[in-house]
């Protein structure tokens, strides 16, 4: 069965996050930023990082208590979504250079 291209995104950004802050059972959470990469490409930021995890979050437990807008997480919590910035920049970095 061949990949979508969507499917084929979201493997190249979570093969860019180090492995052990891949969260478990998470291809739905890669799929979503892959879906935020190719809407904001380069542009991506770690407040589009953190309200497409907290889409995700809220199906899979809606008290967490990082499911707050940005703005009102503490800078530890922000620094978390660093390497997935990262990673989706580096893949549509990636995919603008083929």
């Amino acid at each position: 069965m061949t990949q979508s291209y969507i499917d084929a995104l979201a493997d190249d950004i979570r093969s860019r996050v180090p492995t052990e802050l891949v969260p478990d059972d998470s291809r739905e959470l890669f799929l979503i930023y892959a879906s935020l990469g190719l809407a904001k490409r380069e542009r991506v930021d770690a407040r589009d990082v953190h309200n497409a995890w907290a889409a995700w979050m809220a199906a899979r437990d809606p008290a967490h208590d990082s499911i707050k807008p940005y703005d009102e997480l503490d800078a530890d919590t922000r620094e978390e979504d660093g390497p997935f910035v990262r990673a989706i920049r580096e893949a549509m970095r990636a995919q603008r250079d083929e």
